[in-house]
């Protein structure tokens, strides 16, 4: 492997993928925009990802060393490019401009405000290249009293109503994992690929809009038709599920398992791995929404079996039954699950200052068997700044010029 002027090693020589003819520039921040570009460059396009000239704030969250290596943004910041550049300014938006003319896709989740400023909004854009595909992201989308308003991931997941069924009865809980942004993330690069297809077909381009708040209502769509339906006035249950059982969390005799049962052949089968084929027959349990209503006695009966068997006992039995089990693994033991490393597909990449190579997951997607492989580490601030200038024309007496301006 090459060892770059950074420190760092990119992993693995670039091949041509799918997307390999398409550029993004990437003005995301945080998870949803940078991730959306990450899945692009995953699938082979040239992502510049480009940020203010001190750094994105984004760097920062859930640091891995004294320098700019955030876990969220080495996670989101694979297969880029990076570049510094203030757009606000004469020299930057010529910049800019130059950028888009050699581009195919704009990726920004910033507040309308901020896209006017830079020079982002979709009119101007299409003014410099009429085919550009600009996809946005937002908080709570374009209209209704929040529209103008910051939001992030745990926002979103409060007003879909899925915090106020999650952890303990009347005291709601979000999700640690941001859901909501990586969601928002993927249908965003799905409306890009869409919009791609589009252009070679109509030759237009595109404006892409996803929000985080439509992300979770999409997403919690069925709890409120349940609710516009049946009026069920649902509350938290834990870990349990209220429309079938058992499904809840156990704990065993040296950890804890996920067991999830649907439909009658699966109770059936479950009732006669714990040697309960009485419960069969039991009136409570004929369907699985009564079955539900009835879970914290199913999951009574359930823990009773568990707590009696160790984790490894517990899954062989319900495996061997044919039951959707698994182990509830702390991230280390994650990490080395023979399960987990054989779909993870995880890679060993450096980072400057980063004390360990890093297991970064590879894409997640795989085309007739083929794997994508990251071919680039996330980049340090800047450093293909003048890689990136020299592209577009300028000389290095240019690049020297914007650097003491502090355009990039």
């Amino acid at each position: 492997m090459d060892i770059d002027p950074h420190g760092g090693r990119d992993p693995k020589p670039e091949p041509v993928g799918l997307l390999s003819n398409i550029r993004v520039l990437d003005f995301g921040r945080y998870v949803a925009g940078p991730y959306c570009a990450c899945l692009l460059a995953d699938l082979g396009a040239d992502v510049i990802r480009i940020e203010r000239v001190e750094g994105g704030e984004d760097r920062l969250l859930t640091p891995l060393a004294d320098n700019d290596a955030g876990a969220m943004f080495l996670q989101v910041n694979r297969n880029k490019r990076g570049i510094t550049l203030d757009p606000t300014t004469p020299a930057g938006r010529e910049v800019l401009d130059r950028l888009v003319v050699s581009s195919d896709v704009v990726v920004a989740n910033l507040p309308d405000r901020a896209l006017m400023s830079m020079g982002l909004d979709y009119e101007r854009l299409c003014s410099i290249r009429e085919d550009i595909i600009v996809a946005t992201v937002d908080a709570f989308g374009a209209s209704g009293p929040f529209a103008n308003l910051r939001g992030f991931d745990g926002v979103a997941q409060a007003m879909s109503g899925i915090v106020h069924l999650s952890g303990p009865p009347d005291e709601p809980s979000k999700s640690h994992l941001s859901w909501v942004d990586f969601g928002t993330a993927s249908l965003t690069a799905l409306g890009v690929v869409a919009a791609l297809f589009n252009r070679g077909v109509a030759h237009v381009g595109q404006l892409v809009q996803t929000s985080l708040l439509r992300t979770a209502l999409s997403f919690a769509n069925y709890t409120m038709l349940e609710q516009h339906a049946l009026q069920s006035n649902r509350k938290a249950a834990w870990n349990r599920s209220q429309v079938c059982a058992p499904a809840d969390i156990y704990r065993c005799s040296d950890g804890w398992i996920i067991v999830q049962v649907i439909g009658e052949r699966m109770f059936q089968s479950w009732a006669k791995c714990i040697e309960r084929s009485d419960l069969i027959k039991d009136p409570r349990f004929t369907t699985d929404l009564s079955r539900g209503e009835n879970g914290q006695l199913i999951s009574d009966i359930m823990t009773d079996w568990t707590q009696q068997r160790t984790t490894t006992e517990c899954l062989a039995l319900l495996t061997s039954s044919g039951l959707p089990a698994a182990p509830v693994l702390s991230p280390q033991e994650a990490l080395d699950h023979d399960q987990v490393k054989a779909t993870a597909r995880f890679q060993e990449v450096a980072y400057p200052g980063v004390p360990r190579d890093m297991p970064m997951v590879t894409s997640p997607i795989s085309f007739m068997g083929a794997e994508y492989p990251i071919r680039r580490r996330p980049p340090t601030v800047g450093e293909h700044t003048s890689e990136v200038l020299a592209e577009l024309g300028y000389s290095a007496d240019e690049i020297d010029a914007l650097r003491t301006a502090h355009v990039v």
